[in-house]
């Protein structure tokens, strides 16, 4: 139960070549690209200085900024709310400073290696996350139906709990071409790739979650389906998930997201802050120490965008919450979609329609969380009578789902995630209160830990986030139904404009609902780049021919194309 994978241990072998998130829809190597000494091109020397408009200050917003400014454009960086996104790391009131909380993003998979060139290159540390039986994690309880089982790893667990393993891992090679597919990502197998996921997006398309287990003969058992969506794998039961396309959840278990978490010291918000204020080392045109922060007012982005439009001579014009009106040869739109259907006022002629209904079917996922700052990680206690750990990272079919432990060690204070929820689950915090929440999950871990006084150990107010209440996300993240395949073809090719009427170019979306791997800060870093390159191409610059670019191969590694009849 604790990986996504068949044979996981074979695939945490050193010598394994790295898997990286690139695949399967677009098979490029945006780590590589980013390595290269050459950079990520340049456009003409009588275009320096050129402004661009960027909306959203998430990361993908602050990525695509700060390419932008390393070839000598300026960027504008519009922004509602905080430089982040959901890279949210919030403090607890009257607590130790160093004492934070992930309302968004805390974990991420090795696999996310474009994410992890811009960690390494704002000298952020990493350490491995307490995921459920994690070999970081110390002790698992998993309850059900009133029933708990103590786990330090999978062997501990009853039979049936391995036997749903087992099952996952005979649906996903018997449905899936796991191994095949696994293979063929971590050898960089291009022709492979695409022979493999063409059929299966052909063939999994209209398909749920759901319905691709029960469709197979190793998921006959509804208990084993029922087990499985409660305690799911890797990260914890997927339950959640099961209306939506299988066809997102192979993107997950083929490049491994759902494995080996790590978390970033610190928090991860520190990420696009950082990089607000780094001023690179090589850029062109801008003087020796500018950085984004330098190249706006008071060092800070822009307000909200309230309105966009075309004007004349196929420019951009954005009216921002302040009242001021600019107008742009180019802008990236960074932020959740869906705010460009109800919080901005916006063109018809934006977009073309069929990407207007690709927007506009765009299906979010719900997510609440509420973390508690402790005073020590107590949970490290022993029990006098079982010698076992007095609390443990829990997964359970009660209120709060999941729970996790986070501690920087012995002697300091520490922060317990009370519950981690998504969809069904997290509406039903919506109506309550940080504190009614708080009630309600002490609770529940009061019935699963009845010797264990949580609460005197709390040292501060809980702080809590539902997503899909936030005014400027609606949601968590993406996550595809059955039959949107075609929908994010549209949205992630979107940066490929020659194709496009010359109306409709110049603007370029970006952010991980744009991607193919929504959910996971990689896609916000992937589809930034790609805006890069578009923006690049349509100010009439270019790649170096030895480090071609995402637009530069996009014939050869397009995204398989399903008919519209």
């Amino acid at each position: 139960m604790t990986s996504t994978v068949p044979n996981a241990v074979e695939h945490a072998d050193e010598q394994q070549p790295p898997i990286t998130m690139f695949g399967p829809d677009f098979p490029y190597a945006y780590d590589d690209f980013l390595a290269h000494p050459a950079g990520l091109g340049q456009i003409p020397a009588t275009e320096h200085g050129t402004e661009v408009a960027v909306i959203g200050g998430g990361l993908s917003g602050v990525i695509t900024a700060y390419e932008l400014m390393k070839m000598g454009l300026k960027p504008v960086v519009y922004e509602a709310d905080r430089i982040g996104g959901r890279l949210r790391t919030v403090g607890f009131e009257g607590c130790d400073p160093g004492l934070t909380a992930e309302m968004g993003a805390m974990r991420f998979p090795p696999s996310s290696t474009a994410l992890q060139h811009y960690i390494d290159l704002v000298g952020l540390e990493t350490r491995p996350f307490p995921n459920p039986l994690a070999a970081s994690t110390p002790s698992t309880v998993v309850d059900l139906k009133g029933e708990s089982h103590y786990a330090e790893t999978p062997d501990d667990l009853p039979q049936v709990y391995r036997d749903v393993a087992d099952a996952w891992a005979r649906c996903l090679e018997e449905g899936a071409d796991f191994s095949d597919m696994n293979r063929a990502l971590r050898e960089r197998d291009v022709p492979r790739i695409r022979e493999i996921w063409s059929r299966l997006v052909e063939k999994l398309d209209d398909q749920t979650f759901y319905g691709f287990l029960c469709g197979s003969e190793a998921f006959k058992s509804f208990r084993h389906r029922e087990i499985f969506g409660q305690v799911g794998f890797g990260t914890g039961g997927w339950d959640t998930d099961f209306p939506n396309s299988i066809l997102e959840i192979l993107r997950v278990v083929y490049t491994e997201a759902d494995d080996h978490h790590r978390g970033i010291v610190g928090g991860s918000q520190q990420l696009p802050l950082r990089l607000w204020e780094r001023a690179p080392e090589k850029l062109v045109h801008w003087p020796y120490g500018t950085s984004l922060e330098t190249l706006h007012v008071d060092g800070e982005p822009r307000p909200a965008v309230t309105r966009l439009r075309r004007t004349g001579g196929h420019r951009v014009t954005v009216t921002d919450a302040n009242g001021d009106v600019r107008t742009y040869r180019a802008a990236v739109f960074t932020a959740q979609s869906w705010m460009l259907l109800s919080k901005i006022a916006c063109d018809d002629e934006l977009f073309p329609i069929d990407h207007w209904t690709a927007i506009e079917r765009t299906h979010y996922m719900e997510s609440s969380k509420l973390f508690v700052p402790v005073d020590r990680p107590f949970w490290l206690d022993k029990d006098e009578e079982t010698g076992r750990d007095v609390m443990s990272m829990t997964l359970t079919d009660r209120m709060t789902r999941g729970t996790y432990l986070l501690d920087d060690g012995p002697d300091r204070p520490a922060v317990i995630c009370l519950s981690y929820t998504w969809c069904d689950d997290s509406l039903k915090w919506l109506p309550l209160s940080p504190n009614e929440r708080m009630e309600v999950m002490l609770k529940s871990l009061g019935e699963i830990y009845p010797k264990v006084d949580i609460r005197k150990h709390i040292i501060g107010n809980p702080v809590t986030v539902s997503w899909e209440n936030e005014p400027y996300f609606m949601g968590a993240f993406k996550a595809n139904l059955p039959g949107h395949y075609r929908y994010q073809r549209r949205l992630f090719t979107h940066f490929m404009q020659d194709p496009l009427p010359e109306d409709k170019r110049g603007v370029f979306l970006a952010g991980d609902d744009i991607s193919w791997t929504a959910g996971w800060a990689e896609g916000a870093v992937q589809t930034a780049l790609n805006a890069v390159w578009g923006v690049m191409h349509h100010f009439g610059g270019g790649t170096d021919p030895s480090n071609p670019g995402p637009g530069d191969v996009y014939d050869e590694i397009a995204p398989v194309e399903l008919s519209d009849d």
